[in-house]
């Protein structure tokens, strides 16, 4: 576990009056150049696209903020993790108790699940951040094995689900919530190699940020970002699915507000394949004759998938010419590609679309669904061609 130290340094932390620990209450200032703020209160930013895929590890400038609510401001002395619900030991531990734990790394890509929104408002208006294509990076993540610390609380035989609880305050239906995250029990127990969800605490070899979630969050590989809760304040073990909002009423994929749709939908947990042409940018002007694209590509959220392959085209998709892939391969991370293809005066735009090991395709179209998310239809860039 990183020291108290490490994570004054890191965070930017200050000391106020009586001894309290105040973070820097944005990312957003300092980085006012490589974020797009769709909103800054709360924070909610992506990269520009060229920025995003110049390494396989994104660095934290060009790492997207996704936050529901203001950044609380937390003091680490006074930090408790409550453990509660279907388990023999309830208990509340410090950042002192939970750093006797393993600390373990993983690599994984986090997305949001509304990556690509705005490209559903061509077909009807949708609602939420109007996400481009930005919402989405790969880090090195630090921290201890969440199956860990649900053992030491001896998990009883009939639990199912883990809900997880932040410490930020979001106004929602007249009242305040906190955001809330569930998993499947089977998903949580996972206790080593890529796939085992953290709560992790370091970010690309540093202590967290306010805006990604100091001092303590989940890190849950393959799932969507939604589900790798921010200042974690709580777990609950139960034998049912979170009825915080952001389990049981948003994240669902629904076409209308009807309460029976609502019900009927299933969270969403598992990403899918997705894909993205990050250079040239959009309605670029170009010259006829050969260019060179880049992009990344996510494989789908399963254990064991990787890219299969990445095919672009520059003619509607009469003709499709493979991409090259770039960066290391690992479980529940991306991809970064590279390829080459002829412009004529009669290319309107580029495509990419791709396939992974597990089966996972990007279709033509994704049916339109009222809260945007999920879109991973096949990548198509508008661009000029003289």
């Amino acid at each position: 576990m990183i020291t108290r130290r490490e994570m004054l340094i890191a965070s930017g932390g200050v000391f106020v009056a009586g001894g309290m620990f105040a973070p820097r209450a944005s990312v957003a200032a300092e980085n006012d150049k490589q974020l797009i703020f769709h909103t800054t209160s709360p924070n909610n930013g992506e990269p520009e696209l060229a920025n995003l895929v110049q390494s396989w590890i994104t660095p934290l400038k060009h790492f997207y903020v996704r936050s529901h609510a203001p950044n609380p401001v937390i003091n680490p002395d006074d930090y408790q993790l409550k453990i509660e619900g279907m388990v023999r030991r309830p208990s509340s531990l410090s950042l002192k108790n939970l750093a006797r734990f393993k600390n373990r790394s993983t690599v994984a890509t986090l997305t949001c699940a509304g990556n690509r929104r705005a490209e559903y408002n061509a077909e009807g208006k949708v609602s939420g951040v109007q996400w481009q294509s930005g919402a989405i990076g790969n880090a090195t993540w630090k921290g201890i094995a969440i199956a860990d610390v649900l053992k030491e609380a001896e998990v009883l035989p009939e639990a199912k689900h883990i809900w997880f609880e932040g410490l930020d305050e979001i106004e929602k239906g007249g009242g305040i919530i906190p955001f809330g995250g569930s998993i499947p029990i089977s998903k949580a127990m996972i206790d080593s190699g890529p796939g085992a969800p953290l709560l992790a605490h370091t970010m690309n070899e540093a202590p967290l940020t306010p805006d990604h979630g100091f001092p303590l969050r989940t890190l849950v590989p393959g799932y969507i970002g939604a589900r790798s809760v921010k200042w974690l304040g709580k777990i609950v073990v139960s034998d049912r699915p979170s009825p915080n909002h952001y389990v049981a009423t948003a994240y669902k994929l629904v076409k209308n507000s009807d309460p029976i749709e609502w019900a009927e939908s299933g969270p969403i947990y598992r990403f899918p394949i997705n894909a993205a042409i990050c250079t040239p940018q959009a309605n670029s002007k170009l010259a006829t004759g050969e260019i060179d694209l880049t992009g990344y590509v996510l494989p789908t959220g399963r254990a064991g998938s990787t890219v299969d392959k990445v095919l672009v085209s520059a003619d509607q998709g009469k003709t499709w010419s493979k991409a090259d892939l770039v960066g290391q391969e690992s479980e529940f991370c991306w991809r970064l590609w590279n390829a080459k293809v002829k412009v004529t005066s009669n290319t309107r735009r580029l495509m990419v679309r791709a396939l992974d090991t597990s089966g996972g395709f990007m279709p033509y179209r994704v049916p339109w669904n009222s809260k945007g998310y999920l879109q991973n239809s096949w990548y198509k860039l508008p661009v000029e061609v003289s």
